[in-house]
């Protein structure tokens, strides 16, 4: 029961997060140059892809010049995952929400 709760949040997470990111570059349209990818789903699922990438290879070369000890794996709901990939994918995925709402702020 945990897993299926824990599939539906990241899903839901996933698609209001992909939702948001192609709202913005709707929004951006005029500002952003084309591209070869015309899909604006099809963007932000890059976008979403490449900032977790980003994330990860800056968390992984934090730690391993810092010589922290990290798991190799973590288990989550009897689901066993890598603790930096984790942490990429969900900043990653909260990323667009923290964006709208700095800029609502200013």
């Amino acid at each position: 029961m945990s897993k299926l709760l824990l599939f539906i949040l990241f899903f839901l997470l996933f698609f209001f997060s992909v939702r948001e990111k192609v709202h913005v570059l709707r929004e951006d349209k005029g500002k952003i140059p084309e591209q070869p990818i015309s899909s604006p789903i099809s963007r932000a699922l890059a976008e979403l892809v490449g900032i977790a990438g980003g994330i990860y290879l800056s968390l992984l070369m934090l730690v391993t010049f810092l010589e922290v000890s990290v798991p190799e794996r973590v288990e989550l709901f009897s689901l066993s995952v890598e603790p930096l990939a984790l942490l990429s994918i969900t900043l990653a995925l909260v990323q667009p929400f923290l964006v709208r709402w700095y800029q609502k702020l200013l």
